[in-house]
């Protein structure tokens, strides 16, 4: 059954994996020229068609947990399917907590972008002016690891070869930041810097520890009183390195590498292995503030949010900033925010141009590129109204990722382990 509700949000209401790592993409740069202007009206949200894909999803395999929220110009639409604990059988609901993953690196950049903007930072300057020794090449400067054109090694590739186990091995570790640098160095590089795009969560990693260097704080201290107060964030918490998400919330299923294999519960867990990386728990409501507010330029200056928009080319319909993700989609309209995979949760989260319409939507499942594939039509549905078709598959492709299926429109990977090819 799929619930939904549409209502007038309060002023304060008004007021957030992935792309593949193999082949590295070689770096091509572009300034914001979207194919649809923020000041153009935007067709109704299609709200029948995303409770079809909420209802697709679940005979897909998530496990019966999928909510979705659109914020539009103060006018609210929500939608829900199915269950967020499957002992309990309690109904799914937006107020529900859960974890966003790499939706994460949206937050720590916008941080960044503020300290570069009191002129702590300066985005060009080598990595090793702020952390020295810490890399072994000083080429490596902040906005090639804000964009992924570092060529560090994505540790997760090796951390979570094997789904289950990898992430068994970890859901109570506690890592270091530099623990992480150094698996990630014990690799060759992807690519020199600047060269080529290559995901990597090693990336962030690197730019919390330039956070905590720079503000001599941590990361949820710095995301807590730049970002969760200022946007009166209620749910959204940063609590590394224990292992439970406050409140009410929604359990996450991971899905096993074996097909028939039983679903691990693996909502607990310290996420150590992410930390500014893919750590932070939020809402749609919170998401939808967050990504309304930065695009709507109340986080940074004009400056940095434009240094933010300087795209990377990815693929056809997706284009990578710093800590910011483009999609392109299938009517012609540009939408702006980050996708996020962390065991047991996908989230997409994407905003228009000028911030004034939301949406985030969650799935209760991960390791299972078929959902998260079809998560990306929640996207039409909220942007693009009921004149899109349904994205068909195309068969028989030959590119691979964790979790990938190509689409007409789309390739999709997961944030975690980009280079592990699964299907």
């Amino acid at each position: 059954m799929v619930s939904r509700t549409v209502r007038r949000a309060t002023a304060s209401a008004a007021a957030l994996l992935t792309l593949t790592a193999v082949p590295a993409h070689a770096a091509t740069h572009e300034s914001d020229t979207t194919r649809t202007s923020g000041t153009t009206a935007l067709p109704a949200p299609d709200m029948a068609g995303l409770r079809a894909v909420l209802r697709t999803l679940t005979a897909q395999g998530a496990p019966g947990a999928i909510i979705a929220r659109i914020d539009d110009h103060g006018t609210v639409y929500t939608a829900a399917a199915g269950v967020d604990d499957r002992t309990t059988r309690r109904a799914i609901g937006n107020a529900d907590r859960f974890r966003i993953g790499s939706i994460t690196k949206s937050f720590s950049a916008v941080v960044l972008l503020q300290l570069a903007d009191a002129h702590k930072l300066d985005l060009d300057a080598s990595v090793d002016r702020y952390l020295p020794g810490l890399l072994p090449d000083k080429r490596i400067t902040v906005r090639h690891v804000l964009s992924h054109r570092s060529g560090l090694y994505d540790y997760t590739n090796s951390m979570f070869a094997n789904s289950v186990s990898g992430f068994e091995a970890v859901r109570d570790k506690v890592f270091t930041y530099r623990q992480l640098v150094q698996l990630s160095l014990n690799h060759a590089r992807t690519n020199a810097p600047g060269a080529a795009y290559s995901y990597s969560n090693t990336n962030f990693v690197v730019a919390g520890m330039l956070i905590e260097k720079l503000t001599g704080h941590a990361v949820g201290t710095e995301y807590r009183d730049r970002i969760i107060r200022p946007l009166n964030l209620r749910d959204t918490l940063y609590v590394h390195p224990a292992t439970q998400i406050p409140g009410r919330h929604a359990h996450g299923y991971l899905t096993p590498d074996r097909a028939g294999a039983q679903l691990v519960d693996a909502t607990d867990q310290t996420v150590s292995w992410a930390q500014s990386a893919g750590a932070v728990i939020s809402t749609t409501r919170d998401l939808n503030t967050f990504f309304s507010a930065l695009l709507g330029g109340r986080l940074t200056s004009a400056a940095q949010l434009a240094q933010m928009e300087r795209w990377t080319l990815v693929n056809s319909t997706t284009r990578y900033g710093l800590g910011l993700r483009r999609r392109d989609l299938s009517c012609g309209v540009s939408v702006y925010g980050h996708t996020g995979a962390v065991q047991g949760f996908y989230t997409y989260s994407f905003t228009s141009k000028d911030g004034r319409r939301s949406l985030t939507a969650l799935a209760n499942t991960s390791n299972n590129g078929t959902v998260l594939n079809t998560m990306a039509r929640t996207l039409d549905s909220a942007f693009c109204g009921a004149r899109t078709k349904a994205i068909k598959p195309i068969k028989g492709s030959s590119l691979t990722g964790r979790g990938s299926l190509v689409t007409e429109r789309n390739v999709a990977y997961e944030d975690i382990a980009p280079g592990i090819a699964r299907d």
